[in-house]
């Protein structure tokens, strides 16, 4: 039985003292130090540490506090001084520990020693690093290395990630799912047919001169809070920011500096001049309209003989398959428009006529356009939109996917992925003298079909909490000990750790706020911000524990056990001075990183070479091309009792790491398990706020898949559309329903329908068994 959350109304804007408040909790939660830290300041600055938590950019000259609530609590979360230690492990079975919460699992502090899972005591026992290492490696080698997946999560530097992917590929593996397969990977594969790069084209400068910024399906919030300072600065100046959200997010509405004395007594800055809030799944439809619009007025002062409101000489020497898609505009019924998107012509036409009275525009999105079953096409419609009038390859304008974790983008960049033709193998081959495998490799819902087939047999995990993040979470679980080997790297305890297989190792590693010294000295560590910039980074804290290992020494260490020696790579001198490592990047990718080591500790990142910022188009056709949507409109789901229901994260979360049982901005107290739903809806299904009801996936493939216990709150959210929390409800997404063309899990779209609990009074907090739905 769950203990039913208490809700309040929450009227007080994103920042100011409510977050100063956190902020402090946070760090007397975790016993740190005081809010005015060496730590915390030189978090984000050229001489410090990127920040654990989100990949928003650092600008070239930070404030004196260049840190946002999140990423305070993100660094108390890494620096606590509570530890899990082998005596923790001796008083917990696993079984014992799956009945806690994500919050209290993490909350126990940082691991310190290397543990290998012991099946007859259903305990972590300890293990000495080299016979890890040892036991590991000689698994890898009795397993077929196509039966192998080697997962990354965002955390991991550029140096730990390319000797990761080079470890597997010299082992003979391409399966390299990475968090970027739940969350951007649909701006992977859209991007690059249109405008021929995978990442955004804007840089943190862009934002000075923009004469206008749009927003789809991103709670800057909790997702990026340090991307509220460009925007407060640009509502201060009198720019446009029209956001389009099933919901109502306090960070995109109003934003109090807490760095700005004034501010902190005034109230704040309105961010959002326009707030529509779209549908769940009607962004495209929304877009189209505004787009209609456009076209519809362009055509009009075409037969006026009047100045064109389309960049008409842009379109002509840039684009491709513009009289297609305006085509498909103009016949576009505003009734169908309407209804798929939530929004009246009238407001669509605001927002139309706002967009062409801008010189310059930015379009940022976020998980709600990109976990969606139409992703992709929506993600070609925001391009759409700003080619219309020229608005990418010029300054103050472009497109901006706003990515998650700190450096799942950087990943990419150096090599970690499945899809071969996206990674230099022939250069590999040359460099390192071995013949790279050619298959494509496994995404992240290609792993876990293998998983639960029984084809993929061994799994190590740098970083992350894969089975808490996937869909299907029931039969993942169940699978999971069908592993042959299973190898988590770790600076936290999570629900991943405990589900084993036959062999478990549980390997700690430094955290990057961490000291990281090796034989030439204390080492530093790059990223890659969601601007495509690189940053350095350098540790500043004492390691919590006296015998943990960095990433790349832990991956060196693997490849050292499990690979022949090969005179062309010298593990151990790379683990020694990681300059090295980044001499093998600037070989590996030279145009992408020329002089990588004289440039990671730029003031403000050195930008990585993208040709679409030139207007250069590498696409088949050399142009930056127009697209028709197949799948433009939503389904209707006004009578067939069927609901969309979207995921979100609350204020005190980031990514599966819970660092509080609430959500203050939504006026969530002590707990998680709520479903946000329409007043007029709970009146016609007969609920009243605090009732709590089931959720069941309308999937038709005889699986069933529901989460109880669920209780009502009243939210303003668009009709037929219901919210509630991740990773709590990814038991009710079938892992087959994701986003068409990327294989993105569709966390913003599942369909189910919602049924009245009839329970006895809920009195206990506390977390299902992790075999339970």
């Amino acid at each position: 039985m769950r203990q039913k959350a208490k809700v309040e109304n929450y009227d007080a804007p994103a920042g100011g003292w409510s977050s100063l408040k956190a902020v402090a909790s946070i760090l007397t939660q975790e016993e740190v130090a005081i809010l005015g830290s060496e730590i915390l300041l030189k978090q984000n600055k050229p001489d410090g540490f990127m920040c654990v938590s989100c990949s928003w950019a650092k600008p070239a000259k930070p404030r004196p506090f260049e840190f946002c609530e999140n990423g305070a609590k993100a660094t108390a979360w890494e620096i606590t001084r509570k530890t899990v230690t082998p005596e923790f492990f001796a008083q917990h079975t696993l079984a014992e520990l799956r009945t806690w919460s994500d919050h209290q699992l993490e909350e126990q502090g940082r691991l310190t020693t290397p543990m290998r899972y012991d099946r007859a005591s259903d305990k972590y026992l300890p293990v000495d690093w080299e016979e890890a290492f040892a036991a590991i490696g000689a698994e890898l080698n009795r397993l077929d290395p196509r039966s192998v997946v080697m997962y990354t999560s965002g955390r991991a530097s550029l140096e730990t990630s390319y000797m990761y992917q080079l470890f597997g590929r010299m082992y003979g593996t391409n399966n390299f799912p990475d968090s970027s397969n739940m969350c951007h990977e649909t701006t992977s594969v859209a991007l690059p047919e249109v405008i021929g790069v995978p990442v955004g084209t804007v840089l943190l400068e862009d934002f000075e001169t923009t004469g206008c910024i749009f927003f789809f399906g991103h709670n800057t919030t909790t997702n990026a809070p340090r991307m509220l300072h460009p925007l407060q600065e640009a509502a201060q100046r009198g720019v446009p920011i029209i956001s389009f959200n099933p919901l109502r997010e306090r960070g995109l509405e109003r934003f109090v500096n807490p760095q700005n004395p004034v501010q902190m007594s005034a109230g704040g800055t309105r961010i959002s001049s326009q707030y529509y809030q779209v549908r769940v799944g009607g962004d495209a439809a929304a877009i189209v309209g505004i787009c209609k619009w456009v076209i519809e007025a362009d055509d009009l002062v075409r037969k006026n003989e009047a100045a064109r409101v389309v960049d008409v000489e842009f379109i002509q020497q840039h684009t491709a398959g513009f009289e297609e898609f305006a085509a498909f505009c103009r016949t576009q019924d505003w009734d169908e428009i309407e209804r798929a998107s939530g929004l009246s012509r009238g407001a669509l036409r605001e927002a139309a006529n706002t967009y062409m009275e801008a010189k310059a525009v930015i379009a940022n999105y976020g998980m709600g356009i990109t976990q969606h079953k139409h992703g992709v096409e929506t993600n070609k419609m925001i391009v759409n939109l700003l080619l219309l009038r020229g608005n990418i390859g010029k300054p103050g304008a472009g497109i901006l996917p706003i990515r998650g974790h700190s450096n799942v983008q950087g990943q990419r960049t150096v090599g970690i992925s499945e899809k071969t033709k996206l990674v230099p193998l022939d250069k590999l081959a040359e460099l390192y003298g071995f013949e790279p495998p050619r298959w494509e490799g496994l995404s992240t819902v290609d792993a876990c079909q293998g998983i639960l087939k029984g084809d993929v047999r061994g799994f190590v995990g740098l970083g992350g909490n894969f089975l808490r993040a996937v869909p299907e979470r029931s039969l993942m679980e169940s699978a999971w000990s069908g592993l042959r080997l299973s190898v988590q790297i770790a600076t936290k305890l999570n629900r991943t750790h405990l589900v084993p297989g036959e062999v478990t190792y549980l390997l700690p590693c430094l955290g990057r706020i961490e000291i990281d010294r090796q034989a030439s000295g204390a080492q530093a560590v790059s990223m890659e911000d969601s601007t495509t910039c690189i940053h350095g980074s350098r540790g500043q804290r004492k390691p919590v524990a006296d015998h943990l290992l960095s990433e790349p020494a832990i991956v060196a260490a693997l490849a050292k056990a499990t690979l022949k020696p090969n005179p062309k790579i010298d593990w151990d001198a790379w683990v020694a001075d990681y300059s090295r490592v980044r001499d093998a990047i600037e070989r590996t990718y030279p145009d992408q990183f020329k002089d990588f080591n004289a440039r990671m500790f730029e003031p403000g990142g050195f930008a990585r070479p993208l040709a679409a910022r030139e207007r250069n188009w590498k696409t088949p056709n050399g142009k930056a091309n127009f697209t028709v949507p197949n799948s433009a409109f939503a389904p209707p789901r006004e009578t067939d009792g069927v609901y969309e229901l979207m995921t979100l994260r609350a204020d005190g979360q980031f990514n599966t790491t819970i660092y509080a049982e609430g959500d203050r901005f939504r006026g969530i107290e002590g707990g998680r398990y709520v479903v946000f739903m329409n007043p007029a809806d709970m009146e016609g299904d007969g609920l009243k706020a605090g009732d709590t009801v089931t959720l069941v996936t309308e999937a038709g493939d005889g699986v069933e898949r529901s989460l109880s216990e669920l209780q009502i709150v009243p939210y303003g959210i668009p009709r037929r559309s219901i919210a509630a929390y991740y990773p709590e409800c990814n038991v009710l997404i079938p892992l087959w329903h994701y986003a068409e063309g990327s294989k993105v899990p569709a966390a913003k779209s599942i369909p189910v329908r919602l049924f009245k609990d009839i329970l006895p009074e809920i009195v206990e907090a506390g977390e299902a068994p992790i075999s339970a739905s």
